[in-house]
């Protein structure tokens, strides 16, 4: 291992959007699993995914039953763009008749493939739909107080410079009039290299202190790219000056550590209704406990402007 971080210490800084731009359908597939079956949620983080669903149709709900018709969507790091798709779609079938969608994302294949994906749906009337490279730590095009649904999902933020949050959080509380959720990877977490399986490394290291991830991918390619891992009190201290949180919680405690390995477990190992429910159990019960929190697979972030 100290040897990798001598070797990919000594290499230029990794773009981390050219990183993710590398990886391709394999980042899409790892992180998103069927594209096509938006609602499924079949992939390595599918109780992440259904959670994050449930405030997100939870969140439209209200906005409908409340007589709205017209939705302002941004997603911050939308990667190929499947959050985006689940929300506009969902939101058409609900009644939503003028729908606005953003997605920002620094990798520029990713970018494209987002766009591809998504060209049905921006040919739906009412639909204003549109993908665009940049970087979130900018000001934002759109207007103060106009964006219903802010996202910055699964590992954006880990990949910005712990000082550079609040500049985010600012404008996220500028543009914002509704509700912004976002999860970030915690320090207790288990591994990731982010832009595919850890299976797809020969070897990696996270270093915290310096805020980078080192990878030796097993074809012999390495990289080098920001990644800082953040503990619940960190997250809370940089988000609370722009934004009044509703909940910070750990998000996937329990399952994906018991999540079975198909190339370990033998089939009669899968976890059965009864598991499943026992380990929702323990999220509820555990999710919000200081001695937990910070163990979790990823920290949920839920809030909104300090003036809404």
């Amino acid at each position: 291992m100290r040897s990798l971080v001598r070797r990919v210490s000594a290499l230029q800084d990794g773009n981390v959007g050219l990183d993710y731009d590398r990886a391709g359908e394999r980042y899409r597939a790892y992180a998103d699993g069927d594209v096509d079956k938006l609602y499924e949620f079949g992939g390595q983080y599918a109780y992440g995914d259904q959670e994050i669903w449930r405030i997100l149709a939870n969140t439209l709900n209200k906005l409908r039953a409340r007589g709205r018709r017209e939705l302002s969507v941004l997603d911050l790091g939308c990667g190929p763009g499947t959050w985006i798709r689940r929300i506009v779609n969902w939101a058409g079938k609900m009644g939503f008749t003028r729908i606005t969608a953003r997605g920002v994302d620094l990798a520029e294949a990713q970018v494209r493939r987002a766009r591809l994906r998504s060209q049905d749906l921006a040919r739906h009337a009412g639909v204003s739909l549109r993908f665009e490279v940049g970087d979130i730590r900018e000001r934002m095009p759109e207007p103060d107080c106009s964006v219903d649904i802010c996202l910055c999902l699964y590992g954006v933020l880990n990949h910005l410079p712990a000082e550079d949050l609040s500049t985010v959080f600012s404008e996220v509380a500028r543009v914002t009039k509704g509700k912004f959720v976002a999860t970030v990877r915690a320090i207790g977490s288990t591994p990731t290299i982010y832009v595919d399986g850890v299976r797809a490394a020969k070897a990696y290291h996270q270093d915290n202190l310096h805020g980078r991830l080192q990878v030796e991918f097993q074809n012999g390619r390495q990289t080098s790219f920001p990644s800082h891992l953040f503990s619940a009190s960190e997250i809370r201290d940089l988000a609370a000056p722009a934004l009044g949180i509703e909940e910070l919680s750990g998000l996937d405690l329990f399952h994906g550590r018991f999540a079975t390995d198909p190339d370990w477990n033998p089939a009669e190992a899968t976890p059965d209704a009864n598991f499943i429910h026992a380990l929702r159990v323990l999220e509820r019960r555990f999710r919000r406990n200081p001695t937990f929190v910070d163990h979790a697979t990823h920290l949920l972030l839920i809030a909104r402007p300090k003036t809404s």
